[in-house]
């Protein structure tokens, strides 16, 4: 399932690496945060070379609803109770400049990317929580306010606005940026050891490494995988909608994005955290889209994963205190198109030696007291999951599968996942994880295998589909 960018953008094949390689910084991930971060360092006269598993844009990038924006949800007075308004004014400022740095970039290069200011909205929650979550953004010096929301298709306790934000096609900015950078594709990093990265086809010496690749793979240090999980979410493309006056997102359960793209209305939401999902996801938007506009077409879809943080800020700067010249830029949330402009400033920064005013919000390092049982939370589910994985045995067997369908079977006496095909053959594969031995499930509305404790996914015939995991199933 294609999006409408993979479908109007066609990004040329760039060569893989071919034996070894030495550069001034590797950056692991051709989305894209790690296209921006090379294109930033390259301009700063660094040799640079991008080292992507798949090809450019093919992972989150490609099935983002591209809004540019500082605009996170009801984002700032949550910020201001854990960080204290110095550090939520950093998060806020650090996002503002990095829409206003698109804008900037974008007409200096003369880019063709359809990019639009555009007002957004969070919608959702009752008035006086959204009148306060208005002035605490505004102190923060956004361009926030509270507004009724009448275009929406639904009553709402009204909306907190922010003017003049943004939306573009991401791959046809994408293709732009990366026409001049070193990009090597179906290159995966397997290994990293200090500056050497090993890939099956040649081995890269680089003074700096940069993780941009979505969710770091390496463990141990950083253990990123006990600070992070996934959650998946859901975009149907509807022609004869509505053209709104800006982008919307909702706040809570049962939340919708919106946003138009030419004629279209790109309708987003049915979100779940990876691996926890019963099915039915489009299903439910589609039901959605006929009660709120009717008449209206669906002509594509797909879905899009993001990491979450303990804290709902970023991880943005030193991998670990004991790789120095190892950098990171993860956690993203669902707001991966500004946040990746705002890694690639505040990482050009920190590698050229400057100090940025807005970097400690983004620190890597920081464990505040008030996200501690956030961590012990997050680690009880991963323990839940093993768990499962060791005493939970199912009681389905493989001959109850329907065509189309996958599970967790008993089959031959022991366990595995299952998918059978539209003519009744079986595909069996190993339901545990080979990232930290977590168990899969079934994804029904992806036909995947997901990962619940942290993201990784495979396809039904147990292919890697994206990571941390490493490894396809076996």
């Amino acid at each position: 399932m294609a999006s409408i960018w993979s479908e109007t953008c066609n990004l040329p094949d760039r060569p893989p690496l071919t034996g070894d390689l030495s550069v001034e910084a590797a950056v692991i991930g051709g989305g894209l945060a790690g296209a921006l971060i090379a294109y930033y360092l390259q301009k700063a006269g660094h040799d640079v070379a991008i080292l992507e598993a798949n090809r450019l844009g093919s992972g989150q990038t490609k099935n983002t609803t591209a809004k540019i924006t500082a605009q996170h949800g009801l984002k700032y007075e949550k910020l201001v109770k854990i960080f204290g308004m110095t550090l939520a004014r950093q998060y806020a400022q650090a996002n503002l400049a990095a829409v206003g740095e698109y804008a900037q970039l974008i007409a200096q290069e003369g880019i063709d990317c359809d990019f639009v200011r555009r007002d957004s909205y969070v919608y959702g929650g009752e008035e006086a929580q959204l009148r306060s979550e208005a002035a605490t953004a505004a102190k923060l010096g956004l361009p926030a306010s509270f507004e009724k929301a009448d275009f929406l298709p639904f009553p709402t306790a009204g909306a907190v606005k922010f003017t003049d934000q943004a939306q573009f096609h991401p791959l046809k900015f994408l293709k732009a940026i990366t026409q001049d950078l070193t990009v090597f594709e179906q290159t995966p990093v397997q290994k990293v050891e200090g500056g050497e990265l090993q890939t099956p086809r040649g081995t890269v010496r680089a003074e700096k490494v940069i993780f941009a690749c979505h969710f770091p793979f390496v463990n141990f240090p950083g253990m990123y995988f006990a600070r992070m999980h996934q959650e998946r979410s859901y975009v149907l493309a509807l022609e004869n909608a509505p053209q709104l006056p800006g982008m919307a997102v909702g706040q809570g359960k049962d939340a919708f994005s919106f946003r138009n793209y030419g004629d279209l209305l790109l309708f987003g939401g049915a979100g779940h955290r990876t691996g926890q999902s019963p099915g039915g996801r489009y299903a439910y938007l589609q039901r959605q889209a006929e009660v709120w506009f009717p008449g209206s077409r669906e002509v594509a879809r797909w879905s899009a994963q993001d990491c979450m943080t303990l804290d709902s800020a970023p991880y943005i700067g030193g991998f670990a205190k004991s790789r120095p010249n190892w950098y990171v830029a993860t956690g993203f949330g669902k707001w991966g198109m500004t946040h990746s402009m705002v890694a690639a400033r505040l990482l050009l920064d920190r590698i050229e030696g400057r100090e940025n005013p807005n970097a400690a919000v983004f620190d890597p390092h920081r464990l505040e007291p008030e996200v501690l049982p956030a961590a012990a939370l997050e680690g009880g589910r991963t323990a839940r999951s093993l768990l499962r994985q060791t005493f939970h045995i199912p009681e389905d067997q493989a001959e109850a599968l329907r065509p189309g369908q996958g599970g967790v079977v008993i089959l031959d006496g022991d366990k595995a996942g299952v998918y059978k095909d539209k003519n009744g053959k079986l595909y069996p594969v190993s339901i545990r994880c080979p990232h930290l031995g977590c168990e899969l499930s079934w994804n029904p509305d992806e036909s995947s295998w997901d990962c619940p404790c942290h993201g990784s996914r495979f396809d039904a015939y147990g292919n890697l589909l994206s990571g941390p995991a490493q490894e396809s199933l076996y």
